[in-house]
């Protein structure tokens, strides 16, 4: 007989005595199970106590988040919220340094608890730390210099636990001093400052700026784009990051009327090549954190341009139409005018009205009216402006050339730079504010002070020859617009390092390859959609599945050759995971653990690179090792330069790990690391937030990068092997190859594309009979029934 739905069997610590296991009911108050608990061991005045997650995250148990509580959780029996707060607040104040650096550090970690940051603010908490903040500095300068590590670590911690009590969202930012904001941007215009101090301060700013706009104000006044450029030229990518994000909220907030002072001022610091050389360029990958600011930026940059979008021509504006007199005289100045000195005003109009019509103006007359349409406003007519001065060669060839066609097969030159210049104002959503999510930035537009404008340089120059490719005529505008927008579409999707390279990626789009990628994509998508199709490839899917999850001795071969797989390959695929053999070779697979279920799988533990990692609770960083080992393995080594090594053992029973002196080179010998782990113990494989050691990390080091990349091996009571991947692609192998021992489903993308990749070859193979035969969504009608049963056959 199951156990009740509100029975939780939990484990329960209290320093100096045993664990205790007992059961919780839901339904009993929160307060009559502390008193329980409290009894058991003897301890009184219960109502001083609470419970709290014995993991990293030490979060309180209360009435709102007590359902959370799962079979096999493992509770601490500590002081309440309440009555923490309060010994911490006075430990704060006291005259001991040791004592006061061990409280804030014990804040600096709790106060990620929402329970305890409202007990801790209750007792005016944020008021104490910024007060710390602002004299505290002075009151022991004296002390700087004897007790700098001291000092430097005490301010750390202060600043941390402000950010995570201030996360919370409980206290207002409105509320804080100009002496505070000072303070802090001190800490950022001084040079030589501490990482962790000068990265919380910038965080604090940046939340400053976002969330009061009395805040902003009082920040820009404190804080100057030169000096926060010094922070982008070193070499720490988190500093890096935070100082854009500080750079991004002073421009999000700025009033519209400053922005563009703001944008002359990034202009003139060089902001652009800074980043582009020392965040870009630099010799490290680009996280997605980092990834985002920058687009941020780059979306910021371009919304300057929705000003000039939204504007309408003033036709009676005389600077608005002499830009339009400045494009025809590029264009037609070195064409001699037919009696210039003596000839009427009608005839200066009809040339004018020729040229205008050369030119590819809709109006022929006035062509100031083709810019009344918002968008894309005065901002097509900057671009055709910029475009005739600075590329005027390319400008003459591509007007002078379609002038000289028959009028049906003519590019109109004005249109297509209304329209273009529209088109790409969407594919970069321009006047859009950020998503809070994306990180889509493209380096080519960091390599020019006027990207946007060179952008339409190359995708002008491009409408036109793939106009030529078409042999398009007026009729066919749209169709043209529509194949310009997929290449240029499809070569952002490289993201070209430069606009040169944009430019190439362009050169190997023309129409014709166009033509053949939409024909390609046609092929796999149109006939694979069909309803009958689906219901096969659902069919075919669980087979797939089943098959993979398999246990057999029988051999296979390597794809590659003309026979077909008998299974399909798990993680990675075969041929990937195992480089050394050849096509076609036949491959037996050794003993597996008895919970292994995939045949392919243990081939693929062959190539697994070395992984970044963090043992035993230390937080380490990866370091190459040369040649992968035979076997699961993963090398590592800690901020002492202590390396630890990881492998799975040829039986795939047991995981061998332990430290080294110095990093390995080659295969180490199971016998020479110190630690086993039976795969049997393994309880069980988290990912994400659900792991460890990122519950260890404050909302200041969380990273949404390695976030997505971390994995832990939880074993025994409390214990854990906490790993960080590289990439993605690492990080789906090791996940997919720990549930596959486990006997898992596997459920990581790699699975999930190579399922669907083999589900589509089936799917191909059982098509091939039906050959250029289209295939009907519905089943065709059953036919009626004959009038008579004379053509059967009688057997007797």
């Amino acid at each position: 007989m199951p156990p009740p739905a509100d029975i939780v069997k939990v484990a329960i610590e209290w320093p100096g005595a045993y664990p205790k296991l007992m059961e919780i009911d839901q339904k009993k108050p929160l307060s009559a199970i502390i008193k329980e608990v409290c009894d058991g061991w003897s301890v009184p005045n219960h109502e001083l106590f609470a419970l709290q997650h014995a993991d990293s995250s030490n979060f309180y148990i209360t009435e709102k988040n007590r359902n959370e509580i799962k079979n096999g959780t493992i509770l601490r029996l500590t002081t309440s919220p309440a009555q923490n707060a309060q010994q911490l607040h006075q430990h704060i104040q006291s005259s001991s340094m040791d004592s006061k650096l061990e409280a804030l550090k014990n804040l600096a970690s709790l106060s990620r608890d929402v329970t305890f940051a409202q007990e801790f603010i209750n007792l005016d908490g944020i008021f104490l730390l910024t007060q710390m903040v602002e004299s505290g500095t002075e009151r022991y300068q004296k002390l700087q210099k004897i007790m700098k590590p001291c000092f430097g670590d005490m301010l750390s911690f202060t600043l941390t636990a402000f950010v995570e009590l201030m996360d919370h969202g409980i206290v207002s930012w409105d509320t804080f001093s100009v002496a505070f904001i000072k303070k802090i941007a001190s800490f950022v215009n001084k040079s030589g400052m501490d990482t962790s101090i000068l990265q919380r301060s910038l965080a604090i700013l940046e939340s400053m700026v976002l969330n009061s706009h009395d805040l902003y104000q009082k920040v820009a006044q404190e804080i100057t784009i030169g000096q926060l450029i010094p922070h982008l030229q070193g070499t720490d990518q988190e500093i890096q990051t935070y100082t854009i994000a500080v750079i991004n909220a002073l421009f999000l907030k700025a009033p519209d009327e400053r922005r563009q002072e703001m944008a002359n001022i990034l202009a003139q610091k060089q902001l652009r090549s800074i980043i582009l050389t020392h965040v870009i360029r630099a010799q490290r990958a680009i996280n997605n954190e980092m990834a985002h600011q920058l687009y941020v930026l780059q979306v910021l940059t371009f919304n300057l341009l929705e000003d000039r979008m939204m504007t309408k021509m003033d036709p009676q504006d005389q600077a608005q139409r002499d830009i339009i007199f400045e494009l025809r005289r590029i264009a037609f100045d070195a064409e001699p005018e037919p009696n210039a000195g003596s000839g009427s005003m009608e005839k200066r109009k009809s040339m004018y009205t020729r040229d205008y019509k050369k030119l590819g103006f809709i109006n022929h007359v006035n062509p100031a009216m083709d810019f009344t349409q918002t968008p894309p406003g005065m901002l097509a007519l900057d671009n055709m402006l910029y475009f005739a001065k600075q590329h005027q060669d390319a400008y003459i060839r591509i007007v002078l050339e379609n002038s000289s066609r028959e009028d049906k097969h003519e590019c109109p030159f004005g249109r297509s730079s209304i329209e273009l210049t529209k088109m790409l104002c969407e594919i970069l959503k321009v006047g859009e504010l950020p998503s809070e999510t994306c990180n889509d930035f493209h380096p080519m537009f960091f390599t020019h002070d006027r990207s946007f404008e060179e952008f339409f340089c190359i995708c002008i120059q491009l409408l036109n020859k793939t106009w030529k490719e078409m042999r398009a005529t007026s009729e066919d505008f749209n169709k043209v617009m529509q194949v310009v927008k997929e290449q240029v579409m499809r070569a952002l999707t490289t993201k070209p390092s430069s606009l040169d390279q944009f430019k190439s990626k362009l050169q190997n789009l023309s129409y014709t390859e166009i033509l053949k990628i939409r024909q390609s994509e046609r092929m796999n998508q149109e006939d694979f959609q069909s309803r009958p199709i689906l219901q096969r490839k659902r069919s075919f899917r669980g087979t797939g599945e089943a098959l993979g999850s398999e246990v057999g001795s029988r051999d296979y071969v390597v794809p590659g050759t003309c026979s077909v797989p008998a299974f399909p390959c798990s993680a990675g695929g075969v041929a990937e995971a195992c480089p050394s053999f050849s096509a076609g070779e036949q491959i037996s697979p050794p003993p597996l653990h008895q919970e292994l279920r995939t045949h392919s799988f243990p081939k693929a533990w062959d190539a697994w690179p070395v992984l970044q990692a963090v043992l035993s609770g230390h937080e380490c960083f990866g370091r190459a090792v040369g040649n992968p080992t035979p076997h699961l393995c993963l090398s590592v080594f800690s901020s002492s330069d202590k390396f630890w090594y990881c492998r799975l053992s040829p039986n795939h029973k047991v995981l061998h790990y332990g430290d080294l002196e110095e990093s390995p080179q080659g295969e180490v010998p199971h016998d020479s690391l110190q630690d086993k782990l039976p795969v049997a113990d393994i309880k069980a494989v988290v990912t994400g937030k659900d792991c460890p050691h990122m519950k260890e990390k404050g909302a200041l080091k969380q990273n949404k990068e390695v976030l997505e990349l971390a994995f832990s091996i939880l074993y025994d009571s409390n214990c854990q092997l906490n790993f960080i991947a590289p990439d993605k692609h690492e990080y789906c192998i090791w996940t997919d190859g720990l549930n596959a021992l486990l006997g898992k489903d596997m459920l990581s993308d790699l699975t999930r594309n190579d399922l669907d990749t083999l589900l589509s070859m089936e799917i191909k193979l059982r098509l091939l009979d039906l050959e250029n035969v289209q295939i009907p969504d519905a089943p065709p009608p059953i036919p009626k029934e004959p009038s008579n049963y004379d053509f059967v056959y009688d057997c007797n």
